[in-house]
Order: C-alpha cells, then structure tokens, then sequence
C-alpha cells in the first residue's frame, strides 16, 4: 500500500505503521531531516502539503493528513484574553470536502477536538483528536497518564517511543503535536483492513 503522510511533523501517527510504502510531506526543512532520520526508509518531501494533496492524491492508495491545528484548538479561547484573534484556516475543512469528493482510497484527516462545534461531524473522537474519514474507526481507548500541556520533553518522548535526534529544536513542542502512535496504527490497521466498507 502506498501511504501520503501530509503535514507530517516527526511522525507520530506513523511511528507503528507496517506493511506500507510511505511518502511524507512537511514544510519545515528541519522537521523533515529530524523526521527522515527516525524513518528512514520513507520518501521525505519538504512542499506545501495542502498544494502537494491537489496534485498528487491520485498517486496514493491511503491518504492521512494532520492540517495545522492552532486556529482550531481551545488555546484560542484564553489568546484572546492577550488581544490575540484570529480566523480559523479553512485548508482544513477544504481537504476534508476535497477528499470526500475526489479522491477514491481510504482517509483520514486530524486536528485537535476545537474551540467551535465542527463544521463537518467528526467521524470519530480518540484522545484530544477529532477524525474524519470515509472508512468506519471503532473507538480506542486511550490512556496517557499525564497532562499533555505540562508535560516534559523526556516524559513525552518515553510515552510515544520517539527519541529525536540532537540538535532538534522545539522538541517538547514537536512531541506534543505529533499523534499518539498506536492512535495511528489502529487507524491505519482498519484503513488496511478490505472488510471494512466505506462510509
């Protein structure tokens, strides 16, 4: 199976995944030497991965894509209190129509459970993530021990198995971004699964 791994960060969702020819994309040149070094057997690509979804898609038998999620997540609400506001980014409800519509593999598109009421419903909720998908996700339960937001850099790299290579920077923050790996294999086991019809 051909996997596009978009937005892809250090790799979270990816961690787990076996059985897959994988091609990642992220914008940010450092991530992507930080996350070829932990995967490298996938093909890294750094581009735009919203452009480089409208161009590609056809290429590809799985799609996951993990837009930005910080005009989406709860934080925004206390922002304001700094004089902070700003528009929710939209790219991410453009993927998920997008890819309801055009694309004919199975998906899967993250962000974190947000500040407003979705505007498309969520497939599913695990953790602090909201999915949408066009296959069927059952429900994982999830059990992270800590408070992601105040949690260390060493405490988070233990819980999801990642250790960065030195030198990264903003690795706290890298680690609380990236999906809790067996979130991304459980997902991916039923996207792999043919039984499992399309919604």
């Amino acid at each position: 199976m051909k996997a596009l791994n978009l937005y892809a960060g250090i790799g979270g969702n990816r961690k787990l995944w076996e059985n897959v020819e994988v091609t990642a994309v992220e914008n940010n040149q450092e991530i992507a030497d930080a996350y070829k070094k932990l995967f490298p057997q996938d093909m890294v690509i750094v581009a735009d991965a919203h452009q480089f979804l409208l161009e590609h898609y056809k290429e590809f038998d799985f799609i996951w894509s993990s837009p930005p999620c910080p005009t989406h997540s709860k934080a925004n609400t206390s922002l304001k209190g700094w004089g902070i506001v700003r528009y929710p980014d939209m790219g991410l409800y453009q993927e998920i129509i997008f890819l309801q519509h055009f694309y004919k593999g199975k998906w899967v598109v993250e962000n974190v459970v947000g500040y407003y009421e979705p505007l498309i419903k969520p497939t599913v909720t695990l953790d602090r993530h909201y999915f949408w998908s066009n296959f069927i996700i059952p429900i994982l339960p999830v059990e992270r021990g800590y408070n992601v937001a105040r949690t260390t850099k060493e405490m988070l790299a233990q819980h999801h198995g990642i250790n960065l290579p030195d030198g990264t920077k903003d690795q706290r923050k890298l680690l609380r971004n990236a999906v809790y790996p067996p979130i991304g294999r459980h997902i991916l086991h039923y996207a792999l699964n043919p039984a499992n019809q399309l919604l």
